[in-house]
This record gives structure tokens, sequence and C-alpha cells, in this order.
């Protein structure tokens, strides 16, 4: 069966997954959570096979981080399944209820969107969270991770779908693609596929979008920035970007440029510099951070080089001309601890232990770049004065704007949602961070007695609109 005949019964199905009550699909997702832990062995050996083969194939450590399948990753799965019960059922609300005319009542009311295509990295644990969403809100999911993971992703989602469909669940509810021409393939389901949400690189989501007429959404880039005011707390400010950075440096979330205002980058930028070099970060900077950067690592080799010298005074004039010469090595190599760079490099998505750096005149000029080379994901600003944080919360045009935290909480489980399909930056449907809300759309149901449009086009009736 190909993929339009595979997502054409999904289509037909998904009249019935969205007519499933909220009790149904709790107890799909319960009975998924059980099975889950019921099947772990076998969940964690077909992961075992995924982690060989990375090994084997030189994958980057940061990507065997998101491949790795444990107990720890079971955990936590698992608990976002029962916070996901918790939630209260997104499918059915009535978001609006007016009455149009005596005995005409329209009412506004959430519904699943339908056939959603989800096409994610290589995290097993995703697969997970996007089925219990689609679950949740009575969805039908298309799912196609990646080639890292295919073994992992196999078996999980054999657990899921064969439990839900055990659970009443129909059986066009999930539909795993394994092949990568299958991807090809689902862009070409218009008819049958409602919705798109690409996650990856920027290359590829760009190909999803213009290679499709199915609506698309997500994000292409996650190039987040952490910006220093002047009147910024240091204490605050050193652990917040060294989270931002270093906490998870693979996600879309993870600051990629630290703006630090001119007027405490003499004070601050050394601290902070200091503070994450030591955790390994490598620094890039404009002339002027560089600069005082460079500088201050300049005048704590000084330091370091006269304790070593007025504590070797016995050491023998070769041991002392050794030892400078060493020293003096070192301190030209830790001179170079910050890379000079141009603008044109602030667009870069690292997703690594790399991070920009740059000094701004004013808060003006850090909304600016930040609104020209950002890629409104996520951004914070890290100050004590609430007017300039409302300043910055209210032109910066971005998905999440934040004050005096890291980056990284721009996720959808650390908002309560459960879980999260994705991160959406469009401005349309969904924005942030896309949970249940983010999966259901509404629908327009008219309740009337007879009434006819051409009574009220004559002047015979009239509206008299009174919201219920």
């Amino acid at each position: 069966m190909n993929m339009q005949e595979a997502t054409s019964i999904m289509k037909a199905d998904s009249y019935k997954m969205a007519a499933l009550s909220e009790d149904t699909r709790n107890n799909i997702l319960a009975h998924v959570k059980d099975a889950l832990i019921a099947h772990k062995d076998e969940i964690f050996a077909a992961n075992a096979k995924d982690m060989a083969a990375a090994e084997e194939n030189g994958i980057a450590a940061s990507v065997k981080k998101r491949l790795k399948f444990d107990e720890h990753k079971l955990d936590d799965v698992t608990n976002g399944i029962d916070e996901l019960i918790k939630l209260p059922d997104p499918v059915g609300q009535i978001q609006l209820k007016r009455e149009l005319d005596e005995g005409l009542v329209l009412q506004r009311v959430s519904c699943p969107i339908g056939v959603i295509g989800i096409i994610f990295e290589a995290r097993p644990d995703a697969l997970v969270q996007i089925s219990s969403l689609c679950i949740k809100s009575g969805n039908c999911a298309v799912l196609k991770g990646g080639k890292e993971t295919a073994n992992t992703n196999k078996a999980l989602f054999d657990v899921i779908y064969s439990t839900a469909v055990a659970n009443g669940a129909p059986e066009g509810c999930m539909l795993q693609a394994s092949q990568h021409n299958e991807i090809d393939e689902l862009l070409s389901c218009n008819k049958s596929v409602d919705l798109l949400i690409p996650r990856g690189s920027n290359a590829f989501v760009q190909y999803i979008m213009n290679n499709t007429k199915i609506p698309v959404m997500g994000h292409a880039d996650g190039i987040c920035h952490t910006y220093i005011d002047k009147d910024a707390d240091l204490e605050k400010a050193i652990p917040i970007i060294i989270d931002a950075k270093t906490q998870y440096t693979a996600a879309c979330n993870a600051t990629e440029t630290l703006l630090i205002h001119k007027d405490v980058a003499e004070e601050m930028l050394p601290a902070i510099a200091k503070a994450l070099m030591e955790h390994g970060v490598k620094l890039r900077g404009t002339a002027d951070a560089a600069r005082i950067i460079n500088q201050a690592e300049c005048n704590i080799n000084q330091h370091e080089e006269s304790t070593t010298a007025n504590t070797t005074d016995s050491n023998s004039a070769a041991d002392n001309e050794k030892a400078n010469t060493a020293d003096s090595n070192s301190t030209a190599d830790r001179q170079s601890s910050c890379e000079i760079m141009g603008d044109d490099d602030f667009n870069t998505e690292y997703l690594d232990m790399i991070l920009s750096v740059k000094i701004v005149s004013d808060i003006q000029e850090a909304i600016s770049h930040i609104n020209h080379f950002g890629s409104h994901h996520t951004d914070c600003i890290v100050t004590e004065n609430a007017d300039t944080a409302a300043l910055f919360m209210q032109l910066v045009d971005s998905a999440g704007v934040y004050q005096n935290c890291s980056t990284r909480f721009a996720d959808g489980f650390r908002y309560g949602f459960g879980a999260e399909v994705g991160i959406s930056t469009s401005k349309i449907h969904a924005r942030g961070p896309v949970g249940l809300e983010g999966l259901v759309t509404y629908k327009y149901k008219l309740y009337g007695h007879g009434q006819i449009v051409d009574d009220y086009a004559t002047g015979k009736k009239h509206f008299h609109f009174k919201d219920l």
C-alpha cells in the first residue's frame, strides 16, 4: 500500500478518531503507559542496536545523547503521559456561544485537525510524546522519525499502535513511515493530510515548505538570544546564560548569541566569559567584545605568572627560563580565547558549545539585532528594570520573550502542556511550543428553528446579537 492509499484510509478513520470520548482517549493513554513499561526490555534492546550503529558510524556525541532511550527517558515519557491524562480535554470546548436572534444560537466548538504528518529528528522519546498528544487531541498521526533510531522507533510504535487499537482507536489512528522516499510521497497527500509538522534542520524544513500544498507548521531555525541589560544582576546573569547555552546545546531553544549593554560590558563580560569558558564554551565575538574578553584573560594570566614567579625563587635559572617560556606560550594560547567574528556571522545556529558575543549601545540596538538576525523562536532579557523588560517583551517579535530566565524553558512539558509536537515560529494557528491547543481547530455550529436569511434581508426580522 502506498502513502496515498494509506493516508486516504486514515482520513476516513480520522472522523472516528475525532468522535472518541475523552474517557476513551484517556483510557488509551493509560494503557499505552503500562504497555511501554511492560515492553521496556524489548525497547531497550532495540535502542542498543541503534546506539551501536551510531558508534560504528561515528555519530556526534551530541546526537547520540538524543538517540539514547533508557530508564530515565522511559520515566520522562511515562510521567508525561500521566500529566497529559490530567489535562482538560481540548476537544468539544465551546469557545463562543452567541444568540443571533431568538431561537438562533451560534457556537464555536474546538475539534481535532484530522490527519497530521510529523517528521521529527532522531529522538525516540519524541515519538512517544507526539503519539500521546495526537491521541489526547483526537488526531490521526503519520510518524516519520530519523533513520538513526529506526529500531527504537519501530519498537515504540508497535507497542503504542497495538495498544491504541486494542482499546478503542480506529485502525487508521497511526501510521509509521520508515523509508526516506516516503517523505516525498507524504508531501503529495494534500487531499488526505491536513497538517505537516517538520522538525529538523533549516534546509530540511525549507524543503518541506517549498514542496507541498499541505499547510506546514514549525520553525526552520533556533537562533535564540540572551541580552544582558545595563541594569542586569550579574549573579543572575551568569547562571542564566550558562544554562541557556550548555544545559542541552543541541536543542533549538539553546541560546546562540549573547548581547551585552556597553555600559556594563567592561565589568560583566569578563566574568560571564570566564564562566562560559570554564564550562567548555568557545566564544566568537565582535572586535570590541573580543578585546574585553581577551584582555581579561591576559590580566588573569599575568597575575598567575607573577604568583608563580614569587614562589619559584629556589628554582635554577634554567628552570625559571623554562617556566617563563611555558607561561608565555600558555598566555599566547589563552589570549586567543575569543575569536573575532563579523556581523554577517550572527545568523548562525551552532547547536554546539559555541556562542556569539556582541556589545550593543542600548536596548533598541539589542531589539533590532534580535529581530533582524533571530529566528523568532525564544529570546531573553536579563534586567532588574521592569520598564526596560516591558519594552523588550513588547518589541521583540518572537514566539517566546523572557525576563531573567533561561531560554531553555521554551518547551511544551515545561509550559505544562504535557509535551509538545514541536515549536512554531509562525503567527497563524499556533505559536511557540505546540501542545494540545495547537492540535485542535474549531467549527461553527448554528442551531435554529426554521429561520431563513430572506427574512433578515427584507427587514422582516432583525438580528439581536447577545453573547450567552
